[in-house]
């Protein structure tokens, strides 16, 4: 029986990921979600349609091991670490085999999932004015606007069958809470069928009852909650552990050379059954590099009825 919405990593995505299916995986540069996507990986999904803003390690790992037929994405980019090779592979000279893709700016990502998440039927944005991107991608597009103001461009919405975001906590009803950067989260569970959230712990209903603002996509928008912790490595969980600018800069190398870079997957992705082997494989020193110490924010008075 269910403990709530909380499932297993396996089970979440066996349950919610199907071959075919559009899959949004945001968090920008903050809250990544490596470990639902090794996942996806491991249970070896075809012709995923990827909906990534900065599409950076997880996307070149997703594409290389063949699960990724279409990108859709902006900034390509490894956290601005290096180059992102498996991706340019596939986009400048089709090796092994050519790679869809659809390319925004971040804002028309954002705004794409705004879309979506409202329900409507496209999305206007004034930053493509002077951009070459229009000119590339013709689902962005120049429409008069009905208020006599000139043209403008507009995205259409972004629908995804699944979106998977990682977060810091969570209850079991699914009530998620996020602080740190922000990137689409809430705007991608809200447009999607489903939505996975991934969390480094599952807490008490009343944890997160007694800080509500911090709760950046409720219960109802969400399918399952799965408690991973360090499921963010090589990226960062807010007050949970740092960056490891080291893997970043590392991944150059390995995504340049294919041979290497399969090699890392059949060591990292398909030799370890989940997140926890991961880690333990990771090892102590390297997981200390990346370790956090305690700062709390302090404390705000809500207030409460008397009587």
């Amino acid at each position: 029986m269910r403990d709530g919405k909380v499932l297993s990593m396996g089970e979440a995505v066996a349950e919610y990921v199907h071959d075919g299916d559009t899959v949004a995986l945001e968090g920008f540069g903050h809250l990544i979600p490596f470990a639902a996507g090794h996942e996806i990986i491991r249970q070896g999904r075809r012709d995923l349609t990827l909906c990534r803003m900065t599409p950076d390690l997880i996307a070149d790992q997703l594409i290389a091991a063949g699960c990724v037929s279409k990108l859709v994405a902006s900034f390509f980019a490894s956290g601005s670490a290096g180059s992102l090779y498996e991706i340019r592979r596939r986009v400048e000279a089709h090796d092994p085999e050519p790679l869809e893709l659809e390319e925004y700016s971040h804002y028309g990502m954002f705004c794409r999932y705004q879309a979506g998440a409202s329900g409507l039927p496209f999305f206007p944005l004034r930053s493509y004015a002077g951009s070459d991107i229009p000119a590339l991608n013709p689902k962005i597009r120049l429409v008069e606007s009905p208020y006599g103001e000139g043209g403008v461009y507009v995205v259409p919405p972004l629908k995804p069958d699944v979106t998977i975001v990682q977060a810091q906590r969570a209850d079991r009803l699914g009530n998620v809470q996020i602080w740190g950067i922000l990137g689409a989260q809430q705007e991608a569970v809200f447009a999607a069928k489903h939505a996975i959230v991934v969390v480094e712990e599952v807490v008490d209903e009343t944890t997160i009852r007694d800080d509500p603002n911090r709760t950046i996509i409720p219960s109802h928008a969400v399918d399952a909650v799965v408690c991973c912790p360090g499921g963010t490595h090589p990226s960062y969980a807010q007050g949970y552990n740092n960056r490891d600018g080291a893997f970043y800069r590392e991944w150059t190398a390995i995504s340049k050379d294919r041979t290497v870079l399969r090699q890392w997957l059949d060591d990292w992705v398909y030799g370890v059954p989940d997140r926890e082997a991961y880690l333990a494989k990771l090892g102590p020193q390297r997981r200390r590099t990346v370790a956090v110490a305690e700062r709390l924010s302090g404390q705000v008075d809500y207030g409460r009825r008397l009587g």
